[in-house]
């Protein structure tokens, strides 16, 4: 059953969503820098998660909600998500927040590659265009073979977009069956279970702050995706994602607060491209939704 749309709705869903999920990279990153393991910061970002959905779920009598057909696509989902998680937090480690914020806008890019190379679906000069210009904004960004940027992390920062693309496409597939709930709890239980793997090997002692944060990142990111699900659930895809360049008013905010650092002079360059031409496939994808929608014919763009 498909939910009615609700585009207003959907976008405050997307906003609030980004200011969250920035706001657990933040925390993850500060971890990262006291010393925590990447994949213990993982581990808990994924199972603070699960008490909270079980025990609201148990005290209405709702554990039905987790029933679903779709197991194997929430595993997979899973482990994408959790590729794409990984990507980021190792790029968090590595660049500062508002170049890591820049290097993952390139979803919108990735996701015209993977419709057109991949899906074989048809992608118009318009779309092919703004790939070409948004990564001529990574190239102002990154500046290989002479930047101040390590390359590893603008590696990690690029693959997080991909993943970032790709998971995108299996929410919203997930979203026309599964509430937004239940497409959070698998990907908290599943990707649980991926990283508790490595628990064993990376698993420290920590302060009562760093409880704390590990905590609150959980909460956070839960909330996050449960927006982050919503919007999609209850808007179209090219509508909603436009919000997610909000990241870097929150991600710029975040490290002049936490560290006193701006983005760079490449950034501020670089970034206008990406997001112009995020701005312009999105515009072009959701001019042919509504073209198909009123006369029945797929256009090109």
């Amino acid at each position: 059953m498909h939910p009615q749309p609700r585009p207003i709705l959907a976008l405050g869903c997307r906003i609030v969503a980004i200011f969250l999920l920035t706001t657990m990279f933040t925390m993850g990153k500060e971890l990262s820098r006291q010393g925590v393991a990447v994949s213990e910061v993982m581990f808990w970002r994924q199972f603070v998660s699960l008490p909270p959905i079980l025990a609201w779920l148990a005290w209405r009598g709702e554990m039905r909600r987790i029933k679903t057909d779709r197991i194997f696509i929430h595993a997979r989902r899973s482990a994408l998500g959790m590729t794409g998680l990984t990507c980021n937090f190792i790029a968090l480690t590595m660049l500062p927040l508002a170049e890591w914020t820049a290097l993952t806008f390139t979803a919108p890019l990735f996701t015209v590659v993977i419709s057109g190379l991949i899906m074989r679906h048809h992608v118009g000069p318009w779309r092919w265009a703004a790939v070409l210009f948004g990564f001529a904004g990574v190239l102002v960004i990154a500046q290989p073979g002479h930047s101040h940027m390590p390359m590893l992390g603008a590696i990690a920062g690029l693959l997080a977009g991909l993943f970032g693309a790709v998971v995108t496409i299996q929410v919203k597939d997930l979203s026309r069956t599964e509430e937004s709930l239940t497409v959070v709890f698998y990907f908290a239980v599943f990707g649980s279970l991926f990283t508790a793997v490595f628990l064993p090997f990376t698993a420290t002692a920590h302060s009562p702050w760093q409880w704390g944060l590990l905590v609150v990142m959980g909460l956070f990111g839960m909330a996050g995706q449960l927006f982050l699900t919503a919007a999609l659930r209850f808007g179209a895809m090219a509508s909603v994602v436009v919000m997610d360049y909000t990241q870097l008013i929150w991600a710029s905010l975040y490290g002049w607060l936490l560290t006193s650092q701006l983005p760079l002079s490449t950034t501020w360059l670089g970034a206008p491209l990406i997001v112009a031409a995020g701005v312009v496939i999105t515009w072009r994808e959701e001019r042919a939704r509504r073209i198909m929608a009123r006369t029945g014919v797929l256009e090109s763009g």
